[in-house]
């Protein structure tokens, strides 16, 4: 009888800097909106305060704003940086370049199953393809779980998007896709989870981590 002994993987799942679009509450989704000057700063400190940690891998999706706070990591560390597309944010389609407001003045019946948590209702075309939330969980969660199976033993950073922590978070708990979102997800956070090879689940070990923006703050007193 043979056994797995493969190690568990240590995951630090990071949501990228903040953007315009981030700042006035307009959906991103697959559109690819760079940092903010804030974003910059906060990849910096972000970059800074992970440069002790004993991170083996690095990868982000391939959204911009995702790449350039990974970028920031990586020049740092002197590490490559991999780039997943199966990271991204979910797809919006028709919603994509929005305020809130704007998408429930346009799409009241689709902005009314999207807050109603109706995890199958299909979005309104757009310039991309929109994602059923049932379907972008089944793509993120997939992507985080065969990045920590290919790297057993090792520290792995991925920087990703809101929803894709959300989804992460959901996992790790066993939260029912259909229940609120009644937890922070903040841009540059670091948030940590374990994947056991031998059950393929990931467990939540820290959430919410953003100490390391505070000097952004502390630089502007007087």
């Amino acid at each position: 009888m043979t056994t797995t002994n493969a190690a568990p993987t240590d995951i630090l799942l990071i949501r990228h800097g903040e953007t315009a679009w981030n700042a006035e509450r307009r959906l991103q989704g697959h559109l690819d909106i760079p940092l903010n000057d804030e974003g910059e700063r906060q990849a910096a400190l972000l970059a800074g305060a992970l440069a002790a940690e004993p991170i083996d891998v690095l990868v982000a999706s391939d959204l911009k704003r995702a790449r350039q706070t990974a970028q920031a990591v990586a020049d740092r560390r002197g590490l490559a940086l991999a780039i997943e597309p199966a990271l991204r944010e979910r797809g919006y389609g028709g919603f994509e370049g929005l305020l809130y407001s704007e998408i429930e003045q346009r799409f009241p019946r689709e902005f009314a199953a999207w807050q109603a948590r109706d995890v199958d209702a299909q979005l309104p075309p757009g310039r991309n393809v929109g994602e059923s939330f049932r379907a972008f969980f089944d793509r993120a969660t997939g992507a985080i779980l065969a990045l920590a199976a290919a790297h057993p033993g090792q520290t792995i950073a991925l920087v990703a998007h809101g929803g894709v922590l959300e989804c992460a978070y959901r996992l790790a708990l066993g939260l029912p896709l259909e229940t609120p979102r009644d937890f922070k997800v903040y841009n540059a956070s670091v948030n940590r989870f374990r994947f056991d090879p031998a059950t393929r689940t990931l467990a939540l070990r820290s959430w919410g981590e953003v100490d390391h923006l505070r000097p952004a703050v502390l630089d502007e007193l007087p």
